[in-house]
C-alpha cells in the first residue's frame, strides 16, 4: 500500500534548518525524499527536520489520531483479533477489509467492496505471515499502511498460538513414532505428509540451523492449514524432513490442499510426499516408509506425489541397481549376436502379448525364424524363456534405465 499525506515543501524543510529559501520551492514528497532535495545538509540532520515539521503539520489532528488507533489497538486483546480488525477497518472505511493467511487461506473478511483494492503483505525477519487487502474508496491509502503493522501483530499472536500446538504436537508425534499409540483414539484414518527442501541437509551448523528452521515454517503453514479447517495435526521436523499426520476426512483433497497452501506460502523448492490413509495411529511407522516412498519418487520442483500413485518398480528400475544385470544380459547377446538381432527380437517379445506367429508377421520374419532366435537367446543366457522367473529377470533387464 502507498502512503499518502499532507506534502511539505522544500522551503518549509529549509527554514527548519535555518538556510534561505530557494526558487522555485518544489514538494517534498516523503521522509525519503528529503536527503536528495538537501544533498548538502547531512541526512540525519535533514530526516531529523522533516519529521519536526511534518509532526508540527499533524500536531492538530494527533490526538484524534491516537484515538483512532487506540480503539484499533483494542481489538489485539479480542478472542479473534484478525476477525475484529477487519470488522473495524469495514466500519472506519466503509469498504471490506480481507485478513489472509501467508498460505493464503482468508482468515477474516468484513464490509463491502469499494472501488480501490489496497494490498500489504505481512512479514516478519523477512517471512511472509499474511496479507490485507482493503477494497475501499480512493484516499485510505494511509490508513492501510498504519494498521497494517497491527494487523501483522495479530497474524503473529495466530503464529504464536500455533507455535504452541505445534510443540504439543511433536512430543506426540514422537512418541507415536516410537510405537507408542496410548492416549490416542482409536477408528481413525490418518495420513501423514513427508516434506524435503530442493537442497540437501548442509554440515555447518549455521546453515543447518538455517535450513532446520525453514522446515519448522513449513509446518507451521501445514499445521494452519490443518487448523482452519478443524483437523487436528501433529508435525514436527524429523532430520531433513518436514512431517505432518492428520486424521483424513477426505484425504485427497486435504494432501491437495497441503501442497497449494505450501506454494502459496513459500517460492523454494521443495518436493512433497503423502501415505496412503491408514487405519488409526498404530501404522505410523507404515505411513512415514510410504510418505518417503513417494516422496523420493518425484522428479519436479514444488511438486506431490502420492504412495498409491507412485510406481514402485519405476524407482527400482531408476535406482541403477540393475544395472549389472542389464550389462550381463547385453554383453552375452551381443557376443552371441554382434549384429543385435538377438537383443532386439528379445525386446519384441517382452512386449509382445499375442502368439508368436503374429510376433514373427511383426518383425517380418519367418516363424522359424523366430523360432530359432529365441533358442539361441536362450543358449546366450543360460535360461529357458518358458521359465516365469527367468522371463521377469530378462524384463528388468531391459526396462530399466540405461548408465549415462
Amino acid at each position: 500500500m502507498s502512503g499518502t499525506h499532507a506534502v511539505l515543501s522544500l522551503n518549509e524543510v529549509r527554514a527548519e534548518l535555518g538556510l534561505a529559501p530557494v526558487t522555485p520551492d518544489v514538494p517534498v514528497p516523503d521522509l525519503s525524499a528529503a536527503p536528495m532535495l538537501l544533498p548538502d545538509v547531512p541526512a540525519p540532520e535533514c530526516r531529523a527536520a522533516y519529521l519536526r515539521v511534518l509532526a508540527r503539520t499533524l500536531r492538530p489532528h494527533l490526538p484524534a489520531l491516537a484515538e483512532l488507533l487506540g480503539d484499533l489497538h483494542g481489538t489485539l486483546t479480542a478472542p479473534q483479533p484478525e476477525t475484529d480488525m477487519a470488522r473495524w477497518l469495514a466500519a472506519v472505511t466503509g469498504g471490506r477489509a480481507t485478513v489472509r493467511s501467508s498460505w493464503g487461506d482468508v482468515v477474516a473478511q468484513a464490509g463491502e467492496p469499494g472501488p480501490v483494492t489496497l494490498t500489504q503483505r505481512l512479514e516478519y525477519d523477512r517471512r511472509p505471515v499474511g496479507i490485507l487487502t482493503l477494497e475501499v474508496d480512493s484516499g485510505w491509502e494511509a490508513l492501510g499502511t498504519l494498521v497494517g503493522d497491527l494487523v501483522r501483530l495479530a497474524r503473529l499472536q495466530s503464529a504464536a498460538a500455533g507455535a504452541a500446538r505445534r510443540r504439543v504436537g511433536e512430543r506426540q508425534f514422537e512418541t507415536l513414532l516410537a510405537g507408542d499409540t496410548s492416549g490416542m483414539a482409536g477408528g481413525q484414518t490418518t495420513v501423514l505428509a513427508a516434506l524435503r527442501l530442493g537442497t540437501a541437509l548442509p554440515r555447518a551448523a549455521r546453515a543447518r540451523e538455517a535450513h532446520i528452521q525453514q522446515l519448522d515454517v513449513l509446518c507451521s503453514v501445514g499445521e494452519g492449514y490443518f487448523h482452519r479447517r478443524e483437523l487436528s495435526c501433529l508435525t514436527t521436523v524429523r532430520g531433513d524432513l518436514a512431517l505432518w499426520l492428520w486424521p483424513g476426512r477426505a484425504p485427497e483433497r486435504e494432501m491437495r490442499g497441503l501442497h497449494a497452501a505450501l506454494l502459496t506460502a513459500t517460492a523454494v523448492d521443495f518436493r512433497l510426499g503423502v501415505s496412503q490413509p491408514q487405519a488409526g495411529f498404530g501404522t505410523v511407522q507404515t505411513a512415514l516408509r510410504q510418505a518417503v516412498q513417494a516422496l523420493d519418487g518425484v522428479q519436479e520442483a514444488r511438486s506431490m506425489a502420492a504412495f498409491e500413485h507412485v510406481d514402485p518398480l519405476r524407482a527400482v528400475l531408476d535406482s541403477g541397481a540393475l544395472h549389472p544385470l542389464a550389462e550381463q544380459f547385453r554383453t552375452r547377446l551381443a557376443r552371441a549376436d554382434p549384429d543385435g538381432r538377438l537383443e532386439d527380437t528379445l525386446r519384441q517379445y517382452l512386449a509382445h502379448s499375442g502368439s508368436l506367429g503374429d510376433l514373427a508377421t511383426r518383425l517380418h520374419i519367418h516363424l522359424n525364424t523366430l523360432r530359432y532366435r529365441l533358442r539361441r537367446i536362450e543358449e546366450a543366457l543360460d535360461g529357458t524363456l518358458s521359465d516365469p522367473a527367468f522371463v521377469a529377470r530378462a524384463y528388468l533387464a531391459f526396462q530399466t534405465t540405461r548408465e549415462p
